[in-house]
């Protein structure tokens, strides 16, 4: 596609200890605490900015949640950082036992590390705002005491005709395969058409004429 490599591209299988590190800095300040089965959650009541991105209220958000939906919880909101192991999935050795990192301290503790304490810009899909980007920012700015990201870019989704396009459905277009037929420009134009924000429908239609005009 004509875009140069990233300079590295870390793995959160390797960076256990940095997330372990985070974590116990975590609990050490109060925003987090353990739990028996070996899990460890962050307190989201203790973060009073918590929602700022998305600009969802936690009481709001309190009011609507399921008292049911994990007892170990000390509030329904509160995110796990740290998962007890289960029969037959990966673990590491850890202080709360073995487990495994959270969803959202994975790309918290890879950013902090390699782009440093504050970086200027993050990107994601718009259904990453909540609770992803949130529970990202929640838990940096916690440990770090500073801002998280100064600019944040949520892209449209892209489709298939009608349909999003992901794995679950199976309706997936790889690049490699994209390439087999068009040149790579053809489809960096075919996104430079459109606004970043808004949804992006793919058809052989579209393509056909974005390479005529790219022609």
């Amino acid at each position: 596609l004509n875009i140069q490599p990233a300079t590295i591209q870390p793995r959160a299988t390797q960076e256990i200890e940095e997330i372990i590190s985070i974590i116990e800095g975590l609990i050490e300040k109060g925003y987090a605490y353990p739990v028996k089965s070996g899990d460890v959650y962050f307190r989201v009541h203790k973060d009073a900015q918590y929602g700022k991105l998305s600009g969802r209220k936690p009481e709001d958000m309190q009011a609507g949640a399921r008292v049911d939906i994990d007892e170990k919880k000390k509030n329904p909101l509160d995110f796990a950082l740290w998962k007890g192991s289960k029969p037959g999935e990966p673990f590491w050795e850890s202080p709360w036992g073995k487990g495994r990192p959270g969803w959202h301290i994975e790309c918290a503790a890879m950013a902090t590390k390699y782009l440093g304490l504050t970086i200027d810009l993050h990107g994601g899909g718009k259904d990453l705002v909540f609770p992803h980007h949130e529970n990202e920012i929640a838990q940096s700015e916690a440990f770090t005491g500073k801002q998280f990201s100064r600019y944040w870019m949520h892209n449209g989704m892209l489709g298939l005709k009608s349909e999003k396009m992901s794995k679950s459905l199976g309706n997936m277009i790889t690049i490699d395969q994209f390439l087999t037929e068009h040149p790579g420009d053809v489809m960096r134009l075919w996104v430079l058409n459109g606004s970043y924000r808004s949804p992006l429908s793919y058809s052989d239609e579209v393509i056909d004429q974005t390479e005529q005009a790219y022609r």
